[in-house]
Formats: structure tokens, C-alpha cells, sequence
């Protein structure tokens, strides 16, 4: 994860440290349809401008998202001006120190779930799904620079935390994403990560490299070896 993603996500979970804005958060979110700012400052027993003002910033976070409708049901000239209502943003936001990426894990086990009930074998379904979302993640990324450098800056997003060797040109992940599963799970896990990163690698070009497993923990499993290796 890139330090600017970081701080965002930060930012938006650190926004519902303060008490009414958590408050109108876990309102607005258990109500079936959209509220207005009077529902809301009813809702938790606040003044209508405080609940304007710490809506404003969940929304400003990307934890709520605005509509506007007319709650006459009304149209037409003199129906009045349609209210601002909230409602919970779809999008998830999480942090995690170290990160982890769960969800790219379960996606990818999920997608190769389907290709083994296809008729694949669940090895190569792993493998198979592994490269699918490491194509994905290449083409989102779209890295820039040379060689491990650009494997670097894919890995830097899921939380990897690579670091280039400057002696011997190696390159290192010194975070697994997926910590706690590949405790429980190390073959399974271990050998998705493997395919994840090896796929990345030559996604971009890094013909030359080698990636190999090498269980350091707490750092990743997998490393890339450097052409002279």
C-alpha cells in the first residue's frame, strides 16, 4: 500500500474516532433507506448543525454518500426543494498494521473454487486464478520503471513491502498479506503467493529473475532473485 493510500484510509477509520460522528455513522447506517439531517440529529440526540457538520465529513471520508430527493413525494413547482439525504457508502475501508489482504486471497481461492468445479484440477485452478489476479493487478498498478523496480511497485499495493538489495539487486517482501491464513493454510497459501508473484514478474518483462520460495518469517515467503543468482 502506497503511503498516499495509507494515509486515506487512515484518515476516513480515524474520522470515526470522535464520538457523535461514529454515532451518526452506526445511525444512518442501520436505517433501510436514506435519512435526512433532521432524522439524523433525532436519531442521536444532537443539534440539526452538528449533525450537518459531521455527516458533511463522512462524507467527505467516502464513508457516506449524499442523494437528493423530495420527502413531499411531490413534483413540479411548488413541491419544494428536494432535502439532502446520506446513506452508507458501498465501498469498504479497512486498516491493518502490518497490512493484510484478505480479500485478495479469498478472491483469488474463490475464482479458483469455480475452476475446480469446472473440471480443473485445484493445483492448477490455484495457479491459474493466481495469474488472473496478478494480470489484473499489473494492469491496475501500471507501474513505471525498470525491472524489479516495477515488480516492487505492484507488490507496494497489496502490502508486501518489497525492498530492493542495492548489493545484490534482490528483491525482498518484508510484510505476507496474508498472515494469519498462511499460518493456518502455509502449502495452500504459500504456494498461491508464489504463482501471485511469479505471474507479476512476468507480467512485466522480468524474464531474467528468479522467484522462489524462502520462508523468513515475519517477512513474505516468496523472494526474486536477481538474474545473476
Amino acid at each position: 500500500m502506497t503511503e498516499d493510500a495509507f494515509a486515506r484510509r487512515v484518515t476516513r477509520v480515524g474520522s470515526l474516532a470522535d464520538p457523535v460522528r461514529r454515532a451518526l455513522y452506526r445511525f444512518v447506517s442501520a436505517q433501510p433507506d436514506a435519512v435526512s439531517r433532521d432524522q439524523a440529529a433525532d436519531g442521536v440526540d444532537v443539534p440539526r448543525h452538528t449533525a450537518k457538520f459531521h455527516l458533511e465529513r463522512l462524507v467527505d471520508e467516502g464513508l457516506l454518500v449524499p442523494e437528493f430527493r423530495r420527502l413531499t413525494g411531490r413534483s413540479g413547482p411548488g413541491a419544494g426543494r428536494p432535502a439532502k439525504l446520506y446513506r452508507r457508502a458501498r465501498k469498504e475501508v479497512s486498516v491493518s498494521v502490518p497490512s493484510r489482504r484478505y480479500d485478495l486471497a479469498g478472491q483469488v481461492l474463490a475464482d479458483a473454487v469455480e475452476r475446480a468445479l469446472d473440471g480443473a484440477p485445484m493445483n492448477e485452478a490455484v495457479t491459474d486464478a493466481a495469474q488472473q489476479a496478478a494480470a489484473d493487478a499489473v494492469h491496475n498498478a501500471k507501474p513505471t520503471g525498470k525491472d524489479l523496480a516495477r515488480v516492487a511497485g505492484v507488490l507496494a499495493d497489496y502490502g508486501y513491502e518489497p525492498q530492493i538489495d542495492e548489493d545484490h539487486g534482490d528483491l525482498t517482501l518484508g510484510n505476507c498479506p496474508y498472515d494469519r491464513l498462511a499460518a493456518e493454510h502455509q502449502e495452500l497459501v504459500c504456494g498461491m503467493n508464489l504463482d501471485f508473484v511469479r505471474a507479476v514478474a512476468d507480467r512485466l518483462g522480468c524474464d531474467g529473475d528468479r522467484v522462489e520460495l524462502a520462508p523468513d518469517p515475519p517477512r513474505c515467503c516468496v523472494r526474486v532473485l536477481a538474474p545473476s543468482k
